[in-house]
């Protein structure tokens, strides 16, 4: 059991220099972490480093389509498998929020013993053990296919109670000439008026009143920056329901399994070859 588990936080992707407003290419380990800042303190009790992300072979855009998530995600194996090859980490951590290439990722980390985990994935954990029900907030109609996909996957239809999409997608080709969540961010973080806040907490309220929600987690990591403000917003106007960002229960499950010695089961996920094996798989 580490005191001080040491993590490796490996991005989604990685784009040319100047493509990508959100994160830059190259730079410091906090300067590749979107929005630092909420989630420092999470990383302050451990050794950690970051992956900038495989270079992009998609396009140079960021991720939406099934297609895109697809490619990003096998781009990224390599990545997983050389962290855990080098024997200097605890846990591995999948930045993005539509979890590309995570159930491959974590068969890799269980051939060596080391747990990885995702934003989708851990944050409908958490928030399972918060209340019954939660709801998505996502930002596109491509995106919310994805989310869509993993709620299925990750058996939690009934759990959610849908995605609701404030329509601001991220910065590709087939987006061209719409509003930058950059700049949605900027004026956010300044204290001006930002229409896609105003849209996560119109979409938010309809989650609550009108889907039943009783948690709302984000659903893509560039919105990820929205949790503070729209979990200020939404107490403000008197609604007492937590609102999650993936980085953040990302990180605090990796340090949980790895300071438990705990990786995904072997009867999920069996080893190449298994010891026993069962002469019946349940789905």
């Amino acid at each position: 059991m580490p005191d001080k588990p040491r993590l490796l936080l490996i991005n989604a992707f990685r784009l040319s220099p100047g493509s990508y407003s959100l994160r830059p290419a190259s730079g410091t380990r906090e300067q590749l972490v979107m929005d630092y800042e909420n989630v420092a303190h999470l990383l302050a009790d451990v050794e950690w480093d970051v992956n900038a992300g495989a270079l992009a072979t998609h396009g140079d855009w960021a991720v939406e389509a099934l297609e895109e998530f697809l490619i990003v995600g096998a781009n990224r194996l390599p990545l997983v498998r050389e962290g855990c090859e080098s024997g200097k980490y605890d846990a591995i951590v999948l930045l993005g929020g539509g979890d590309p290439g995570y159930p491959e990722s974590r068969e890799i980390g269980r051939r060596h013993g080391i747990p990885v985990t995702s934003c989708a994935h851990a944050q409908m954990h958490v928030a399972s053990m918060l209340a019954h029900r939660f709801g998505i907030i996502d930002i596109s109609e491509k995106h919310n296919a994805q989310m869509a996909k993993l709620v299925v996957e990750y058996r939690f239809t009934e759990r959610c109670t849908g995605i609701r999409n404030i329509d601001f997608p991220l910065p590709r080709p087939a987006n061209a000439n719409r509003p930058s969540i950059a700049s949605e961010r900027a004026k956010a973080l300044a204290g001006e008026h930002s229409a896609m806040l105003e849209a996560a907490f119109e979409a938010s309220e309809a989650a609550i009143q009108e889907d039943g929600a009783e948690v709302l987690i984000l659903g893509c990591s560039a919105a990820y920056w929205m949790q503070p403000l729209l979990q200020k917003r939404l107490g403000e106007a008197g609604w007492d329901i937590p609102v999650l960002e993936g980085y953040s229960c990302a990180i605090e499950q990796a340090k949980l399994l790895a300071r438990l010695g705990l990786d995904a089961s072997g009867m999920m996920i069996p080893r190449d070859p298994p010891a026993r094996s069962r002469r019946r798989k349940l789905v």
